[in-house]
This record gives C-alpha cells, structure tokens and sequence, in this order.
C-alpha cells in the first residue's frame, strides 16, 4: 500500500461561521427549541404552583425553582433535553421539612443538598445513585402520588389536610359530610378537563391540558362567581427572594438528614429521567456527571433564593422532546419565561383558587401510580418489594419507607442467589431421578434432607446437580447420604452438570463458577476415564454413557433446530481437517450442526487428482450436490502425521500394515521439500515461536489449500470459491490463519486489518474470507 501526499485543505471561508450560526439560529432555535420552550413553559407553570402549595411553601417558591432549573441546569446539565424545575417527588418530604425546620432552614437544606449533588458529579461517581432497585424508586413515587392526592381530596372538600395520610384517611368521612361545593365543582372540572384532554382533536392537544384546566376552572370560578379560596400573594417574585438560615444548635443531625434525603431523591429522579429522555429521541446521550453538577448548581442557587428543591422531571422533558425541542436551548428559554411571566402577570396568579391547584395535584398524584411498573412487580415476582415500600411511604415516612423496600428487595435478592431447588421424582421400575438447581449451601440444607429422605431405600438413584455454587455443608449432605444409601443396597449415580463440582467443596473455600462447566462437557470423557478405567469400564461403556448424558442434557435442546435440518443438508463450508481426536471443527469455528460438510483424514491431505476416491467424492459432492462455495483446509499442532513426515522423510515404503501411513503421508512431501527451501509460512512460524514440527504443519496447511484451490472438483463450473487455511495451536486453543506467505491471527484487530491486504500469489485472489 502506498502512501500519497497531498495538499493541506483549504481554509473555509471567512464567513463560514456566521453562516453556521445564522443557520443554528434559524433551523434549530426558531423552528424547534423557541416553540418547544413555550409549551414547556405552559406545563411548568401550573405545576410549579401546585407543588408550591402542596409543600407549604410560599408560592412564589416555586417558580423561583422553575426559573432556575430551567435556566441553571438547562445550562450546565449533561442531559440536554432534560427540563427541571420542582417535583412532585419531593413534595412530602419538603413538607415534612418546613414542619420541623420552617421555611428558610428548608431553603438552607436544598442549598446543601445542591452541595452534595456538586460533589458528587465532580468525583464522577453519579452512576452509583442508580443502583437503586428500579422497583423501589417506582414505589416511593407511586407511594408520593398517593400521598399528594390523599392530602389534596381534603382541599377540594373545601377544608385543610392533615400531616399524615392516616390522620387525612381517618377525617375523610368528615370532610365529607362537611364539604364546599363551590370548591368541589372547581375540582372536578381540573379533574375532568385534565383527564379527558387526551381525546380532545389533535390540534387542541397542542395546547396543555393542565393549563386549559387551570384557566378555565379560574374563569368559571370569577365569573359564576363562586365563594372559593384563592391563592394568596405576599409581594413579586423578587420580594419572596431571601437567603435561607442554618438551624438552631440541637437540630444538626436532623438537618444533615435532611440534606441527604433531598440530595437522594433527586438525585435518583434526576438520573433516572435523564435516562428515560435519552431513549425518546435520537440526540446525544446523557453524560450523568454532568447533569449531577448541573442539578446541585441549581438546587444551590434556588435554596439561596429561597426556592424550592430542583430535580429532572420527566413530564416537563417528554413534553420538551414531544414539542420537537433539539438543544438545551428549549429548557433555558422556558425557565426565562417563567421568570417574565412571575415578572410582569405575577398578580394574575391571586385569582387561581386554591381548589383548582387541588385538583390538578391529585391527578398528577394518581399519575404517579403506574400500572405498568405493578404489572411489572407481579410478572418479575418483586410485588412484594413495590408494596412495602408503598406502604412504607404512606404510613411512616418516605426515607424510612424506601430504606424499608431497599431492605426487602435485598434480601429477595439473597433468597434467590441462596435458594436451591431440589426435586426428587420416581422414573418407574424402582428408579428415582433427584434434580438439585441453583446455588447449593447450608440455607438449602433443610429442603435437601428431606428431600433426600424421602426417597425409598433399594432404589436406583440418579442425582443430577446442576449448581454454580457448592459450599462443604451441601456436599456433606449429599456425600454422607450416598454412602448410606448404597450401603442399604441403594445404587446411586450422582450427574454434576453443573459449574460447581462436589469435590472442590470438600478441598476448598466455595466460590460461584461460570466457565469451568463448558470445560466439563466439552471433555467428559477424559475427566472421567481414570475413575471409569479404575471400575473396568471400557471405551464403549464410556461412550454409552456420554450418550445417555447427550439424551438427558442436549438431545432437547438442539431437536427443534435437528428438526429443521431433518429434510436435508445445506452446509456454509467443507472442513478438511486431520483425524486427530484433539481436533473439534464445530467447536473451534463456533458451528452447529448442520454448518461444516467435514472431511478427516490423517494430516488433512488433499491427495493429487485421481490418486484417492474417498477425497474427490466428498469434494464433487459438497461442492456439486450441496452447492458449498467455501473450503477450509485446518492443521493442527503437535500432528503425528508431520513428526512422521519430518522424521521418516515421507518415502515411500510400500507394503501394508504400519507402512499404509507412510503410503499416506507420501502425499505430504511438497510441504517437507517447501519447508527445507525456506517456504516464508515456516519462516513466519518460527519468529512466532512455534518448533519445527509445527512449521511443517503450518507450511502443509498452505500447500493442501493450493493443491485444493486448483483441484478440478473446486474449479468446474467455472465459479469462484474462497479457500481458507486454518491452524489450530491446541496448548493455547488459538486458532489462527495461514496464507501463502503468512500467519495471521484473526483475533487481534493488526491482523484483522491484514487479512484484507493478504493475497494469494497463484491467483491473485484474497485467501481470507474473512476478508471479504
């Protein structure tokens, strides 16, 4: 390959970033992000308000957070259509907060949560947050949801909410009985404009549900009019502005509590919805440390502003990446017009009633609770994990109740990672079959001795264990009882089809395995020769029983594909290879059944023309009935048939008896006569390390790939076909490729980038198919 110089490009034109800015601010700004930012705006704003209220934070609290999530962490956040502002999520646990501290002391609690969240991002660790069970942050939101609509039914009743949601459960058939209409029929119309604003006409749902409902129950409300509680303003927004305050000097531990919950859960609902916006559109991805140091720089500003605690919210983003948004430009623009707004039509939010708000919370509370994630509970069996932390968040508190569901999901986790399962089943014909899954230690010890116990004596007993992890106490059991057992004149065959072997239990510390299984049944024969040998059993007894082995293990395994290739064969490629039983073409080409057309002789020869029939019928026909246009000639190392060559000379004997596979390897004597003038294969093989034996197997593979590429049964018809040479080093169990002239080994990406520059000298075509 030759190396060309050319000149440098030409500089772009002076212009050109004028121009590229010009297009951003017309393509990207104007015709997506600028719409975009108003729709998010227009569900920002309600929902900024209702959280407010439902927190029991002033109201102007809330759009200071809206104002500067959008602006703050739209900014400096890694996710770039992610829009922020104050959440439902932390409703409860913000007014839990201004319960016990006051408001300003909240306000100093999101400034060091906000803190917190900078760490974090800056130690690059963000991802830690999302170990969380996704089940349980499912839980403690569905558990929020229900908590903000249980509280906001006592508003809509025209009355006052309780703290707890079983005070709020227990005076519901007085709020009841005592009920407001006015304030009622104001939330039944949010609730029902929100809820049936999805079967509005398409071009209506353009437009907020949450703000036509808001809107219309105010104009309803002014115009009837009705005796409704409205919302209360003390001053602008820039009057509600003030610096929060540290707490009193008893109240430290609560306060760093504090902090830590509001740093969590935001931190979690943060990164979990960053996550879920990047599978909505095809921009770039999240960076998650980022977007960490985005969130705690905004949660800083907003406590220092006296605003509310800043997190992802995923309806505002999926309203964002709905609404066609394309850079983080949408999520700053909708946080400066809720700054404009609060700015100049703040006095317009006084004429809101406070049951309209109400309502609006209780569906976004109910949202929260999705079916969905229960379904999901059910079907991955951790539904008991989902109801706890429920239950926990409604009826203690919300960090207790999530620790609460964490505690659970672990221990499920535990249960299954310990559990095994142990089945005893009678075949007939006093024959029992016992089937140990799972991980076997001392927690199963229980169901394992029953089941063991259960089991008739005299019978014949065949233990399969199909485990990954075996601790001395199970292999006591099971050892301790088959030697009973077959002392009371029992027979008992104990099958390990598992990773984990009874005998590593008994020498050493227990540890869960994960290859060493396919080790085992790639060899089972050669594990078990001695023993078998050592009981008098022959080759044939062994072979029988890796039969059996193949009926219980495979045979179901591989029948519906065996059923597909019942009508007939349709092989990729011929595999010419030496009948070294070391040798496994399916095996060392990552094949099936039904893949490889194998032809096995002694050295893999490709003898000349006319000279053996058994070779030229299998080529004619795989290559005229099965139509195979690939061919693969694999040596091996250590070959016998080559220390034969190399030490005999490869001259012809004659005779029969021991002297036939000198006849054979006859064939073989090119490669000896190529490797003794120096062939650039053996020289190749020798700076890789490899002995003279090995060479000449390797220069063998390159000349029987030359005697078959030209090889009338491969060149009838005319059609080209590729042939590939392969050798496979068997101490290592590497498997590399042999060209005219060289070794490469397909698994580095130098030698990938080799294959496709490597040709053969004779044709001057590309060996590799690989290649291709």
């Amino acid at each position: 390959m030759s190396i060309t110089s050319s000149a440098p490009p030409a500089a772009p034109p002076a212009d050109s970033a004028s121009t590229d800015t010009r297009g951003y601010i017309r393509d990207v700004l104007i015709r997506h992000d600028l719409p975009a930012s108003i729709v998010v705006f227009l569900v920002a704003l309600p929902l900024s308000l209702g959280i407010a209220v439902a927190s029991g934070a002033p109201l102007m609290a809330g759009l200071i957070a809206a104002i500067v999530g959008g602006i703050v962490a739209g900014a400096l956040g890694g996710s770039p259509l992610l829009a922020s502002g104050p959440a439902a999520g932390l409703t409860v646990v913000v007014a839990q907060m201004i319960n016990t501290f006051g408001w300003t002391t909240t306000a100093a609690i999101t400034v060091g949560a906000g803190i917190l969240q900078v760490i974090i991002g800056m130690s690059r660790v963000a991802t830690v947050a999302l170990a969380i069970s996704p089940i349980v942050v499912h839980a403690m939101l569905a558990g929020i949801g229900l908590t903000i609509a249980i509280q906001q039914l006592h508003v809509v009743l025209g009355g006052t909410s309780a703290a707890g949601v079983w005070d709020n459960l227990v005076s519901l058939p007085s709020a009841i009985a005592n009920l407001h209409p006015a304030d009622v029929l104001v939330g039944v119309i949010v609730i029902a404009v929100m809820l049936l604003w999805k079967y509005t006409p398409e071009r209506l749902r353009k437009i907020p549900g949450a703000l036509v409902a808001i809107l219309l129950a105010t104009v309803l409300s002014l115009i009837a009019p009705l005796s409704v509680e409205r919302l209360d303003m003390s001053g602008s927004l820039f009057d509600a502005i003030g610096l929060p305050t540290l707490p009193e000097s008893g109240m430290w531990l609560a306060f760093i509590g504090g902090v830590l919950t509001i740093a969590m859960i935001a931190s979690v609902e943060s990164l979990l919805s960053a996550v879920a916006v990047d599978k909505m559109h095809d921009g770039p991805r999240s960076d998650l440390n980022r977007e960490m140091i985005g969130q705690g720089a905004a949660n800083t500003v907003s406590g220092m502003l006296g605003g509310l605690p800043v997190t992802g919210v995923i309806v505002r983003s999926a309203t964002n990446v709905t609404a066609g948004a394309k850079s983080r430009a949408s999520t700053i623009m909708h946080g400066i017009w809720v700054l404009v707004f609060a700015t100049f039509f703040g006095t317009g939010i006084q004429q809101i009633p406070r049951a309209a708000l109400a309502g609006l919370l209780i569906v976004i509370g109910i949202q929260l609770v999705k079916m969905a994630h229960v379904r999901l509970a059910h079907k991955t069996g951790d539904l008991v994990v989902y109801l706890v932390t429920v239950a926990g968040v409604l009826f203690i508190n919300l960090l207790e109740g999530v620790a609460l569901g964490l505690l659970v999901a672990i221990a499920l986790v535990v249960w299954r990672a310990v559990r095994a399962s142990v089945q005893a089943e009678e075949l007939g014909d006093g024959r029992w079959q016992v089937v140990v899954e799972g991980a076997a230690s001392f927690l199963s010890l229980p169901r394992l001795t029953r089941t063991l116990a259960s089991i008739p004596p005299g019978a014949e007993v065949n233990v399969e264990i199909t485990v990954d992890f075996i601790d001395h106490a199970a292999f006591e059991v099971i050892n301790d009882w088959r030697r009973q057992y077959q002392a009371g004149g029992g027979v008992v065959h104990v099958d390990e089809l598992g990773a984990a072997v009874l005998e590593a239990a008994a020498t050493a510390p227990p540890r869960r395995h994960t290859n060493v299984a396919l080790a085992r049944e790639l060899a089972p024969l050669a594990d078990n020769a001695k023993q078998c040998n050592g009981d008098g059993k022959s080759g044939t007894d062994l072979v029988l029983s890796g039969i059996d082995r193949y009926h219980r293990k495979h045979a179901s395994a591989l029948r519906p594909h065996l059923d597909k290739l019942s009508g007939g064969q349709d092989p990729h490629a011929v595999f010419l290879t030496c009948a070294d039983s070391r040798v496994v073409p399916n095996l060392i080409t990552g094949t099936g059944p039904g893949d490889l057309f194998t032809i096995r002789n002694v050295g893999n020869l490709v003898p000349r023309e006319g000279s053996d029939p058994s070779v030229e019928a299998a080529l004619e026909f795989a290559i005229g009935e099965l139509g195979v246009d690939t061919l693969i000639v694999c040596g091996h190392s250590g070959c016998g048939a080559m220390h034969a060559l190399w030490h005999g000379g490869g001259e012809h004997t004659g005779g029969g008896g021991a002297s036939a596979v000198m006849d054979w390897i006859e064939y073989a004597k090119p490669s000896r006569d190529a490797l003794l003038a120096g062939h650039p294969v053996a020289q190749a093989a020798a700076a890789r390390g490899f002995g003279i034996i090995d060479q000449l197997a390797m220069v063998n593979v390159a000349l029987q790939a030359h005697t078959l590429r030209t090889h009338r049964a491969v060149n009838d018809g005319g059609a080209g076909r590729d042939v590939l040479g392969l050798f496979f080093d068997i101490p290592t169990g590497r498997v590399l490729q042999i060209t005219t002239d060289d070794i490469i080994d397909p698994s580095t990406q130098a030698d990938r980038d080799d294959v496709a520059l490597a040709s053969a000298a004779l044709n001057g075509e590309l060996i590799s198919q690989g290649a291709r």
